[in-house]
């Protein structure tokens, strides 16, 4: 590098050649000033364009994807010098070739995407040169490290390709990915290492413990009914007991009252298991009453053939549509509906559906199905039986029952 006295004697020597270099020095910056205003618009331009309508993980895809395509690059420019022997101008033009490929077969696999819904060949084609690149790329490394580095960086960018298809063939087809069975989740919950719902630790725990007096209490019921020995029943009952401790100390069971609710409905799901043997749920292919006739009876008295005309679906109930209620809000409901059909089974009266919801506002499917199982008791059944063998009436809920002297029992 010249010094400075150099340059000063240069200019006093050739003051002509002096001014020439700083003109054109001066048309050299502005050129470069000019160039690198354009090359700020042009990327100012394609950034608008192209990254920032995507969103952030597409853009990061892209960079990554790069960056892996740039690592399988400089692997077969080392394989096509060393293997093939190719050199100066053919070895650049040929190194690429399969990377090339590859980005091709991706931007058809996408249009295909778009256009057809699906990657067709291409996307098979993206996955088969990048593995042939990836061996290539790793047959010409000089130790296993390397190797294993040259195999990784192509299949990266293909699986980064291959998480971008699928993002957008979600938005395009609408279709969500596969819902494995097996999960690490569903293993954790298997074990019974997680729980299924969002509940907290003292809500999992408050309900376990009630679930344990119930099954205790109906296991020491079971035993009493069946006469077991006096020593079974004593140990029965005193599982409950320790079992009814435990839950009055760790989920405030005195003093909660939906936790009581609780418990109470699980005990009577618990007590009345036996009864859904002889349920008779109706299905949508069931035939109709009147499909199976009954056989010809006594003719009803005047105020039961006006109660039998009547139609139950025009009753005015508070709620029609299946009600979403809490545990301790169904319980409530549900014994309140127990008490109005001992009450009214007391006075000689089987109610009907319709008199059940319209007493305690709940729907008539609840109602229904409440009225399927109490009617199997023998008390209720007795009375059933008795207006089927007078009058040939079949019970479906929505027939009053009546005395021997043919006095009707109920109407609304």
């Amino acid at each position: 590098m010249p010094t400075f006295e150099e340059i000063a004697t240069f200019v006093t020597d050739k003051p002509a050649a002096t001014a020439v270099i700083a003109l054109l020095g001066l048309v050299a910056l502005a050129l470069a000033f000019l160039l690198i205003r354009i090359a700020w618009r042009a990327a100012c331009f394609l950034w608008r364009r192209y990254v920032t309508p995507r969103p952030v993980e597409d853009v990061l895809t892209i960079v990554a994807a790069s960056i892996a395509t740039a690592v399988s690059a400089q692997g077969m420019w080392l394989f096509s010098g060393d293997v093939l022997g190719l050199d100066g101008p053919l070895r650049l033009l040929l190194f690429a070739f399969i990377e090339v490929a590859i980005i091709t077969s991706a931007v058809r696999a996408r249009r295909n995407m778009r256009e057809n819904f699906s990657a067709g060949i291409d996307g098979v084609a993206v996955w088969a040169l990048t593995c042939l690149t990836a061996v290539l790329s790793s047959m010409d490394a000089r130790s296993l490290p390397e190797a294993v580095f040259r195999l990784a960086a192509p299949l990266v960018a293909a699986w980064l390709w291959e998480r971008g298809m699928a993002i957008e063939r979600h938005r395009i087809r609408g279709t969500g990915r596969i819902n494995w069975r097996l999960t690490p989740e569903r293993l954790l919950v298997r074990v019974g290492l997680a729980e299924v719902s969002d509940r907290t630790a003292s809500e999992v725990d408050a309900h376990r413990r009630l679930t344990r007096v119930a099954l205790a209490a109906k296991k020491a019921k079971a035993l009493r009914e069946q006469g077991a020995p006096e020593r079974k029943v004593r140990a029965a009952l005193a599982k409950l007991d320790k079992a009814m401790d435990q839950a009055v100390e760790h989920t405030g069971l005195a003093v909660d009252p939906a936790r009581q609710e609780a418990l109470l409905a699980q005990i009577a799901a618990l007590y009345n298991t036996s009864a859904l043997i002889d349920a008779d749920p109706r299905v949508p292919w069931e035939p109709h009453a009147d499909h199976h006739p009954v056989p010809a009876r006594p003719e009803l008295p005047p105020a039961l053939a006006e109660l039998v005309a009547e139609d139950d679906d025009d009753a005015e109930v508070l709620d029609t549509t299946p009600q979403v209620v809490d545990t301790a809000q169904r319980a409530a409901l549900m014994r309140a509906a127990r008490a109005y059909w001992d009450r009214q089974i007391a006075k000689g009266i089987v109610p009907r559906t319709v008199d059940i919801a319209q007493e305690i506002g709940i729907s008539l499917a609840t109602a229904r199905q409440y009225r399927a199982l109490w009617k199997l008791e023998p008390e209720a059944h007795a009375l059933i039986e008795a207006l089927f063998q007078q009058h040939g009436i079949v019970d479906t809920g929505a027939f009053p029952v009546i005395n021997a002297d043919g006095r009707v029992l109920t109407k609304s």
